[in-house]
């Protein structure tokens, strides 16, 4: 068991790891992946403490970061890491900075409701999301060999141009970034993020055979597929509604709810 002042480490398995940032509002999931050969973090978290720290305590594999999307709450420690991959979508945020989000708001998101003690490194006011060139990019279809562990990687658009799901296919884990999670509403209504493709991804991920868990970014830590039902449901709801467009507001099913 590790403990630490502000990372929550929640084993998902003997080798897979959930670290979490239970202290912020957004609720942060960042995951380890541990294979024979070597590891992947998805994500790097919210940046206000060093994660690096934490996977530096559960495995001494080299470590490639994959990029589940790029907004301030999932690249925190990048820089942290040698080798970073993102979706072709969202390298230029990660070069240039992310669109549609001014660096006022970030630093307002990043700074409120914090419930545990951060680090004295740490100062909101100045505050600056991780720019730099990634190592190389991710596409759809692409699979990773861990050493016995196999990661399939699907582009899932909707929350930003780049959104990236993975599947473990050897555990049957799936890991949603911000696509899908639970309790707060799922973001469609940035500028930058699109209704449409949300919806489209939404169906895409229900249709990824042998899921056994499915772990979002955020909130509750792990969610049986039998919520895919409601997803399909609510996929032709908001089609048939007409519904797929910024400004219709939040549109709640059983289990989550949607933002446009």
């Amino acid at each position: 068991m590790i403990k630490d002042l502000w990372f929550t480490v929640q084993p998902i398995d003997n080798n897979t790891y959930a670290i979490s940032e239970y202290g912020h509002w957004e609720k942060v999931h960042s995951f380890l992946l541990l294979g024979e050969e070597k590891a992947v973090l998805i994500d790097t978290g919210l940046g206000i403490d060093n994660i690096k720290r934490i996977t530096d305590q559960l495995t001494t594999l080299p470590i490639d970061v994959f990029t589940t999307h790029v907004h301030a709450d999932h690249i925190g420690s990048h820089g942290e890491f040698e080798r970073i991959y993102v979706h072709d979508g969202d390298k230029d945020w990660l070069v240039n900075g992310i669109k549609g989000l001014s660096i006022e708001q970030i630093r307002k998101d990043i700074g409120r409701d914090i419930t545990l003690q951060t680090p004295e490194t740490f100062n909101p006011d100045t505050y600056e999301p991780f720019q730099g060139e990634p190592t190389g990019l991710l596409k759809d279809g692409d699979i990773f060999e861990l050493g016995n562990r196999r990661l399939i990687i699907y582009h899932t658009p909707g929350h930003s141009p780049g959104h990236i799901s993975i599947f473990d296919e050897t555990n049957g884990y799936l890991f949603t970034g911000d696509l899908f999670y639970d309790q707060t509403p799922i973001y469609a209504f940035y500028p930058s993020s699109n209704p449409v493709d949300l919806v489209n991804s939404l169906e895409k991920i229900t249709e990824i055979s042998n899921v056994s868990m499915v772990y979002g970014s955020h909130n509750t830590l792990g969610l049986t597929p039998r919520i895919f039902e409601e997803v399909k449901m609510a996929v032709t709801f908001l089609r048939e509604k007409e519904l797929t467009k910024f400004g219709t507001g939040i549109h709640k099913f059983n289990g989550f709810s949607v933002r446009f």
